[in-house]
């Protein structure tokens, strides 16, 4: 098998797929949180600061979804197809309402009346926190696992995607956001939103961390296998020790007003925790809970080593690009939010 830097391919690819996957989930996660906590704003001053915070960046950040989306089809098919079947329903809920959400941010300001703006404003703080919900509801059946038979074909149904474990999942994903995009809305706002959000940040990083250690405890009791590439490899039980340290230094920032460097570091929190799951899972992608040999890994479900070849050096070139431009709507829109006529 073709190697690069002394790593195959389909590993290479499983780790460009994984970077792309957590730069979505810490880009579009904060404003994804910002969605979710959108209602508890009650002045329509405060709710055009907080859409407006999110304004420049939030379509850009959802590019790196389409990018992982198209990274998974084109470096493992099979993977695609499994999970976009037996995913189905979760993922059309999931288009629905990222398209509602979309409308919602453009549509709302565009009338005046109250109920106009109120129905938008309801719209998008449930897609928002349904977006984020669905996807750990999805990374929650990845975790466990799912029945696949050996022709990597789904037997199970909707219901059984909707167990304990995923909900829970969801519910530590949709956590983990709503503590990123309250951080990041401290961070653009002042005068009184700013003391609101500064001890909602507070109150939304408490309840990220019973969930994380709900999350941690169900499965290390009920999934005791995610534990086995540490229990292989010792020296990798620094990244879960690395986890926490790192939660504990977000909420010792945030106790400090330490607001930017807080937001590095819940960001680092997400990229930590879906390193863990992706250690855990390598070099298995979907595992299947009919039996083990049907499970789709980074070999079986990889495209062939030519079509690696070259959308690896494609990525090489389009990600760095996506990266740049990312970097620079967020240096040129940095500060306050200052609304205007042109605003949200």
């Amino acid at each position: 098998m073709a190697t690069f830097l002394g790593i195959d391919l389909p590993t290479w690819w499983f780790a460009v797929i994984g970077a792309v996957f957590t730069g979505y989930a810490i880009l579009d996660g904060f404003d994804l949180g910002a969605g979710a906590i959108h209602l508890l704003f009650k002045k329509e001053e405060s709710r055009r600061i907080a859409l407006n915070a999110i304004g420049p960046v939030w379509d850009g950040n959802e590019v790196w979804l389409v990018i992982g989306g198209g990274a998974l089809f084109a470096g493992f098919p099979e993977v695609y197809a499994t999970l976009l079947s037996a995913f189905y329903i979760p993922f059309m809920l999931f288009l629905m309402v990222l398209i509602l959400r979309a409308i919602a941010i453009e549509f709302r300001s565009k009338e005046t009346m109250l109920w106009w703006r109120q129905l938008w404003d309801i719209i998008y703080s449930i897609s928002s926190m349904m977006i984020a919900f669905l996807l750990g509801v999805v990374l929650g059946n990845l975790i466990q696992g799912i029945p696949i038979d050996e022709n990597f074909e789904y037997q199970g149904d909707f219901v059984q995607l909707l167990n304990p474990y995923a909900l829970l999942t969801g519910l530590t994903t949709l956590a983990s956001c709503t503590m990123h995009g309250s951080i990041y809305l401290v961070m653009k706002t002042e005068k009184r939103l700013y003391t609101k959000l500064s001890i909602m940040v507070s109150d939304t990083s408490r309840f990220f961390v019973v969930c994380y250690i709900l999350q941690t405890m169900v499965t290390l009791v009920y999934f005791p296998s995610m534990s086995a590439t540490f229990k292989a490899h010792p020296t990798l039980f620094a990244v879960p020790l690395i986890t926490v340290l790192i939660i504990i230094n977000t909420r010792i920032l945030l106790e400090k007003g330490k607001y930017m460097l807080a937001f590095m570091s819940s960001a680092f929190t997400m990229a930590s925790l879906l390193v863990t799951v992706a250690m855990n899972l390598f070099p298995k992608i979907i595992h299947s809970t009919i039996n083990p040999a049907y499970s789709i890994t980074i070999y079986n479900g990889a495209s062939s080593e030519k079509s690696l070849s070259i959308i690896l050096l494609f990525a090489a070139i389009g990600v760095p690009i996506v990266a740049t431009y990312t970097f620079f709507v967020f240096w040129t829109f940095k500060g306050k939010v200052k609304l205007d006529e042109s605003s949200y």
